[in-house]
């Protein structure tokens, strides 16, 4: 994974080679997928989600750049691989699932999330959860293409920024409403 996927396309930094190294990959997929968690594609979960490709969270964590002075916030699977990888790099780690309600305590409270999947849309709520000068760190599906992308929040605002096409289980929580039009 380290050598072959990971080194390969761009990441490169020692400390995500170094935190992906440590986690077993293994660990987080059914068991019938154990010989294959570390395919380069996403691995199908008991749980109805998915489970990234390595390059994905690889990819995540290079650009979330996770400090231990962060509180951050995992919406995805706060007993999953990327909670995994996340723990040790911040300060403190709270996680959300994908359906759950974001809580009216936690706005403005967290200065990285990270959202494990690709949303077609951003909601407000989840928005903000995220201080002022807070980084984002998401996938984001525009026309049947995902892509990593990052993003700060300023004035209230988060504008996303793709950095990289990149195949990101789309989060079907955060699909955009279908509207009739003429």
């Amino acid at each position: 994974m380290i050598d072959s996927q990971l080194r390969t396309s761009g990441v490169n930094e020692p400390w995500v080679l170094n935190a992906m190294a440590a986690i077993a990959r293994e660990d987080f997929v059914p068991d019938a997928m154990r010989d294959a968690a570390y395919i380069d594609r996403s691995i199908p979960l008991e749980s109805g989600g998915q489970l990234a490709s390595p390059l994905v969270h690889g990819r995540m964590l290079a650009e979330a750049m996770p400090a231990e002075a962060d509180k951050a916030l995992l919406i995805g699977d706060g007993k999953g691989y990327l909670a995994a990888l996340l723990r040790p790099l911040v300060g403190s780690l709270d996680a959300l699932a994908a359906d759950a309600a974001p809580s009216k305590r936690g706005k403005g409270a967290f200065t990285l999330l990270v959202i494990d999947g690709a949303v077609e849309e951003l909601p407000r709520a989840i928005a903000s959860l995220l201080a002022e000068g807070g980084r984002i760190v998401t996938g984001v599906l525009e026309r049947g293409v995902t892509r990593l992308a990052v993003g700060t929040r300023v004035g209230g605002e988060i504008a996303l920024l793709p950095v990289a096409d990149i195949g990101i289980p789309v989060l079907d929580q955060f699909r955009t409403p279908k509207r009739w039009n003429f």
